[in-house]
């Protein structure tokens, strides 16, 4: 048995499809990812919140993304706004597009588009990661050397995923609501593809003759 990449694909996958279609055209105005930061002088916390329609915000109505970057002035840290970031501008565009993209491969019952859309659905998000990485580099490292708070080989870079301690800040970051709807766009992906091409055919028993 070998894998398939001719023909239509099913009426379930084509709904399958459709859903994650809806999700990453949904992703496109919410965040997708946040930052929460905590410490003892900020109880209640505060939050950044990345991409969607606003594409850099704060919580508490815009507020913490205030009160971070006059914490980041006190470090040396550039201040963020949205402006600052190509990326913030074409993110909604792009999430759009790949719904487009998802939407069109379950009207024509396309597999090698379908294909195709998980190839690149997983190169975008590869590259997004990279880019993150890169900009959090930048801004916890790039230090001003005027800062009124200098701490020697301190770099204040918050992490992609998980927790990290700054000084006496706790930093979480992860998916936000758009972020969740993304991972469930491409495991729907991966799972109509490896459907379609017979990837699960592969792992099924095969009948034995006497």
């Amino acid at each position: 048995m070998k894998l398939n990449f001719a023909g239509n694909i099913s009426k379930l996958s084509r709904t399958l499809l459709i859903v994650a279609a809806i999700f990453t055209a949904v992703s496109a105005f919410v965040p997708v990812w946040r930052i929460d930061l905590a410490a003892p002088q900020y109880p209640e916390g505060m939050s950044l919140f990345i991409g969607g329609y606003e594409g850099l915000s704060g919580g508490d109505g815009g507020n913490d993304l205030y009160k971070i970057n006059e914490l980041n002035h006190y470090v040396g840290m550039a201040q963020m706004h949205k402006g600052d970031f190509w990326e913030f501008t074409v993110l909604p565009y792009l999430l759009l597009a790949f719904a487009v993209c998802f939407a069109v491969a379950a009207f024509m019952k396309s597999k090698k588009l379908t294909l195709a859309g998980l190839i690149s659905f997983g190169i975008f998000g590869v590259l997004g990661f990279i880019d993150f990485y890169h900009w959090t580099y930048v801004y916890g490292h790039n230090l001003s050397p005027d800062a009124p708070i200098k701490v020697p080989g301190m770099a204040y870079q918050p992490p992609i995923i998980g927790e990290k301690t700054l000084l006496n800040f706790d930093a979480l970051s992860q998916p936000h609501y758009g972020g969740y709807l993304l991972i469930l766009a491409g495991l729907i992906l991966a799972f109509v593809v490896f459907k379609e091409i017979g990837v699960f055919d592969l792992f099924k028993k095969k009948p034995t003759t006497c």
